[in-house]
Parts: C-alpha cells; structure tokens; sequence
C-alpha cells in the first residue's frame, strides 16, 4: 500500500505534503512544533490536520505490519495462493484483513475440528460439491468408524455439516456481504428487564432504531443501561435476505440428495456462527464510532474551555461555597499568589450573614480585591445573594462571576495539589483553584484530569487509552498555541509543552528555584535531561519576559534569531522595538466581564416556572443539545431542536460554546428525574 498516497486522498491534500510530514514525524518532531516551525515543508497544515494525519499514519502502518505477520502465519501452513495473497495486499482495514485471515487463524478445538480429527472431511466435500447421486446415508456409510467415535450415518453426516457450517462461517466474501446488509436493513432493539424500575434509561425501555440512524449518543447510553443491566438489548438482522444470500451462493446445483442438508448446515451456520459474531462486530464498530465523536465534541469542549482569555492584573477572591462546612475563601495577588485564607459560614446551618460580610469588607479593603469568583457548586446560589448584597454595600468596584469548578475538588485531593500546598485542607485548596481558573484558565486547569473537567459525556465508558490520549493532545495544543513562560509555569503546564516530558518539567522548575530566572532560552540547554533535540522542540514555545534577548518573550524560534533581525535591520528597526509589542499580552484578556446573573426568586428547581425566561452560562455542549447553568445546582437541557429556529443545525457546536451567556426559557421541569428542558429560541 503507498500510505502517503492514500493519506492524501483521505485527507484531500498533496501527497508532498504527507511525505514531509511523515519524514518530520520519523525524525522525532512533535505536532506542535511540526505546526508551528516546519510550516513550509509541510504547506501550512494545521493542527487538526496534522494530528489526523498522525493517527492515519499509525493505523495504516500498523495494517501493514499486521499483514506481514498473517502472510507469514498462512504461508508456515503452506495454503498461501497468489490469489490470497493478491488479497490480502489489497485490504484497505483491518476488518477485511481479519476477514481473510480467519479460516487460517489457528483456533481453538471446534465441533468441525473435532470432525475432521474424525476423518469427516471427504463427507463434507462430497456434500459441499453437490455432485453424490446417491442418498446422504449411503455416502456417509463409508465413514462409520467405531474407533473414530462415528457409530452411526447420521453421526457421520452431523460432523460433515458442522465442517460446511464452519467453511461458510469463515468465507471472507460472505462476511462482508452479510455485515453490509445487516447494518444497512438491521435494527438494534432494546427493552427493559423491568420495565417497573424507575431510571434515567426510560427512553430506550422500548427502542429501536435502523443501525444506519443510530446516534453515537444513543449508542453510549443503551451501552450503559446494558452494562448495568437495566437494558435488554439485540441487534436484528434481516435474516431472510441473509439466509436467500447464502442459499444462492452455497447451493449451486439442484441434488435432491444434498440441498435439504446444505439448507439446514446453513441455516445453523449464520445462527450459531455467523450471526453471534457479526452483532458482535457491528456493536463493537457502533462503540468505536460513537466513542470517537464523544471524544472528538468532548476536545472542542476542552478546547474553548482552556483557551478562554485569561483575566490578568487582578487579585481575586476564590469563593468555594458549601452549607454545614462553611465557604472557603482564598485570596490571589495578580501572580495567583496565595495571600490569605479563611471559612465564613453565610449559610444555613450557620447563616452568620452579618459576620461573612464584615469579614470579606475588611478583606477586600486589605489587599484591595477587585473580582470574586463563585465556585457554581453546592451553596452557590446562596452565597451569591449575600455577595450581591455586600456589594451594595461599599464603594469600591468590584465584581463577581459564578466560575465553573468541575474538578476543583478532584484536583484539591490529588498529590499535585498535597505537593503545591502542603499545609492547606482540601477546601482552601478548592478555593484557591476557583480563583486562579479565572486568572488563568489554561495554566490552572492544565492541573485536572481532563475527564474530570465536566465538558464531556460518558467518559468513563470510554476506551481510557483513546481518550486520555485525545485530551492530552487537546491540551498539548492549547498551550503550545499560547506559550508558556518559563519562569512562572508550573510542572503541570510544562510537561505540556513540545518536547518536554515530566522529568524535564520537574528539572525546569529545579534548576529555576536553584539558580532564579532563566534570563535567556539558551540556558535550558543545562537543565537535566533537556538536549539538543528537545530544545529545537520547546525553545519556541518558552517565553522569557524581561530576558536578555526581546526575542526570548515571542514565538520567534532561536534558529530564527539571526534572520528576523536581518529582517527588522532592513526595515529600520532595532530588535529592541519589539518590546513594544510584548506589552500587549499574547491572548487579549476580556475588555469587559459578562454581567452577574442573579435572580433572588430563583433558588432551586422548585422555583422554576414553565415559560420562565433566565440567563445561564453553557457548561457542556454534546450531540444532542447544550446543558445550561441557570443556577439551581442542576443544568438544564437545551436539545439541539431548541437552539435556534434560525437554520438548520447538524450540531449543537456549531451554534453555541462552552462558556457562552445564553437566555433561554424552561419548558419543563420533572423534579422527580431531575430534569430541566430548555430552549434558546424564544
């Protein structure tokens, strides 16, 4: 197979430009970096473009290696024709080659296997072929053998078929044929085990659906309910095309003598054999698809949430809010240094109202707080209404947002979190990350499991290799797309970066508390571990503000250093004339803060009104709606038919994001399922 050809095709590019990329992936390049610094050997691809090419890369060449290996398997045996082999060269996927290789796959001990050890084989053929004119019992009289464990004609017939059955059930060109049609006309069904039992599964307790106009959503869900068994579930073939298709291909000539025997072999060969395994098949392909878009939303989630702009120059309050355990709070200067912490209880039990607000007044004069952040947990609501209110209250400005802190509490307990705070419980840490999200949300959330972020679906029923793979090349991009500065990044945002693995990362920051700043990029060259190779990966990445070189704090690679001052000598400038670019900040940090949401009247779900319109902030956005957080501890649901009466939408993403302030209006509320239904259009 020519793979760069192929690539090319698949990915409608030039087949130059494959080459390229595969020679820079070979030479040990990363995908930022080739994106980033290699853009004229390659035309300018992008980072989706180059990491889709990557994973082609990967499958095609492990295809390759895989037919290598059955070739060989086939030609020990001594059954490999020009023909086969033609054959297996040609297979475009690792189905087909499967496919191929399954009648010389080495199995275990089968009932045809056990029928060929019992000398049952000429039978078969001589049925197979369809040439007898004589009556079966007479044929199979010949291979009656008392030692073999044949006593009887009907014993020796019984093995023959389960040698047909076998033959037909491992026939590549059936396969196919039979896994087309039943995914073009089968249906997947499934039913509850007790239709009595309340659960969020309900909408599949009497389903089905072709298997072409599956959902990947649907798919993830009955997957689910059926491995918590709550859900029955089968794919139906169409049978009767299936056993007409075989009929006509194994019964070539009309012998009264065997047709009635190959009808039946048949007939057991797609049941037992055939069917089993295909459904597994089919089920298995829906899962890998359906899985692949769940992650592929799940990234652009990750993405939008990552790369919101940071808020710089501020020093925030973390509010991390709670009832019986009281708020947390915590205090970051504009580098998201802590200053302070301390636990205020405005809630009930406690509802020391008077108390939060004298303490948070003398707080936010002490170091002169300009921004709180509201974690959007449990208490939220409450707290905001005493924040609301104690703003009214002074004379300074200062304002306040309702911060998304999915995995704010997975991050506080974790041994990252133990390592950067020691002498903090988890709630002080919790409260420190709720501000620093807002300060930075790349550098913060950089620090969480990505799956434990909250912009996803069904991710832990997910291949955990594919998909912590595709989030840690989502968040390898985002912070590669921004840089880093090497002088503030913490191990978590550095082992992100190109090149750079988590020893070097954890070397970077020794060396830094060691010697101070780096002043220079060249100085990482003596940091442990970090060679010639990974620093032509990293070294553009890095910024170094206030260094030596005003070229150190830009993307301008190092190999780059003497031609864009040739350049900026040609047009007049002194390399010096760029600081006045590095003032402005790489990602424009927000003008103007989205507007507090707060509406006193709506506490909780009980609150909730059909026809109510509301503000609420988009958490997740996934294949069949967004969820919105309208502030009642649980999002609500707009589906993806409630998102515009605009145009059509083939997919929520391409109408809303996560972050968006959206108004929406309830239409229903089912406090019983927890279950809020939303809609944008108004």
């Amino acid at each position: 197979m020519d793979i760069a050809k192929k690539i090319a095709e698949e990915l409608k590019i030039k087949v130059w430009q494959v080459e390229a990329v595969i020679k820079l992936i070979d030479e040990g390049n990363t995908i930022p970096f080739i994106a980033r610094y290699r853009k004229e050997q390659h035309g300018t691809l992008d980072d989706e473009q180059l990491r889709n090419l990557d994973e082609r890369l990967t499958y095609l060449r492990n295809l390759e290696e895989r037919k290598e290996t059955v070739l060989a398997s086939i030609e020990e045996q001594g059954k490999l024709t020009d023909e086969l082999k033609a054959q297996i060269l040609a297979a475009q996927t690792q189905v087909v080659l499967e496919d191929l290789y399954r009648p010389y796959r080495p199995k275990r001990r089968t009932r045809a296997t056990i029928a060929k050890e019992k000398g049952l084989e000429g039978l078969a053929n001589i049925i197979l072929l369809q040439m007898t004119n004589k009556p079966l019992e007479e044929e199979a009289a010949a291979y009656i053998d008392e030692e073999k464990e044949v006593a009887t004609a009907e014993e020796a017939i019984q093995g023959a078929k389960d040698i047909i059955a076998e033959i037909i059930a491992d026939e590549a060109d059936y396969r196919m044929a039979i896994r087309k049609t039943t995914m073009e006309k089968g249906m997947l069904t499934s039913v509850a085990k007790d239709a009595e039992v309340k659960s969020v599964y309900e909408n599949y307790y009497e389903f089905e659906s072709k298997l072409s106009k599956l959902s990947g959503y649907q798919v993830l869900a009955i997957n689910r309910g059926e491995k918590e068994k709550i859900l029955t579930v089968k794919v139906e073939a169409p049978e009767e095309d299936i056993l007409r298709y075989l009929n006509k291909k194994v019964i070539v000539k009309e012998n009264p003598n065997t047709t009635p025997c190959l009808t039946e072999t048949i007939e057991d060969s797609y049941s037992r054999l055939i069917a089993p395994s295909i459904e597994r098949e089919i089920r298995s392909d829906l899962t890998e698809k359906a899985e692949d878009g769940a992650i592929k939303v799940f990234g652009k989630n990750l993405e939008q949430l990552l790369m919101q702009p940071p808020i710089a120059g501020k020093v925030v309050l973390g509010w991390d809010p709670a009832f019986r355990t009281g708020c947390k709070l915590a205090v970051v200067d504009e580098t998201g240094k802590v200053l302070d912490t301390i636990v205020v209880y405005p809630t009930e039990p406690q509802k020391k109202v008077a108390e939060t607000k004298r303490i948070v007044k003398n707080m936010i004069e002490k170091y002169n707080i300009s921004l709180i952040s509201v974690g959007n947990g449990t208490a939220s609501r409450e707290s905001e209404q005493v924040i609301v209110e104690m703003l009214k209250e002074i004379n300074k400005p200062v304002q306040y947002i309702i911060t998304n802190e999915a995995g704010a509490s997975v991050y506080s307990a974790s041994k990252l979190a133990t390592e950067e705070f020691p002498n903090f419980d988890v709630g002080q840490r919790s409260a420190v990350s709720i501000a620093r999200r807002l300060q930075d949300p790349l550098a913060e959330l950089v620090k969480i499991d990505p799956k434990s972020i909250g912009v996803g679906q069904y991710q832990h029923d997910m291949n955990q290799k594919k998909l912590s793979e595709a989030l840690g090349n989502v968040v390898e991009d985002c912070v590669n797309n921004v840089g880093v500065d090497v002088n503030t990044a913490s191990v978590s945002l550095l082992e992100y970066v190109s090149g750079i693995s988590k020893a070097i990362a954890k070397n970077i920051v020794a060396y830094r508390e060691e010697n101070g700043k780096f002043t220079n990029r060249k100085q990482l060259l003596k940091v442990a571990k970090l060679g010639p190779k990974a620093f032509e990966q990293c070294a553009g990445f890095m910024r170094i503000s206030d260094g030596d070189n005003p070229l150190d704090g830009t993307s301008v690679h190092p190999e780059s250093y003497e031609t864009a001052a040739e350049l900026l000598t040609s047009l007049g400038y002194k390399v010096d004339d760029i600081i006045k670019e590095l003032e402005k900040p790489g990602r424009d940090p927000r003008d103007e803060m989205p507007k507090p949401i707060l509406r006193t009247d709506v506490m909780e779900m009980k609150d909730l009104t059909e026809g109510m319109i509301l503000k609420g902030t988009v958490r997740n956005v996934i294949d069949f709606g967004a969820f919105v957080d309208i502030g009642v501890h649980q999002d609500g649901l707009v589906h993806i038919s409630q998102l515009t009466d605009k145009k059509f939408v083939k997919h929520p993403l391409d109408v809303v994001s996560v972050g968006d302030i959206v108004e929406v209006q309830v239409l229903s509320v089912d406090i019983a399922k927890k279950r809020i239904q939303l809609s944008m259009i108004l």
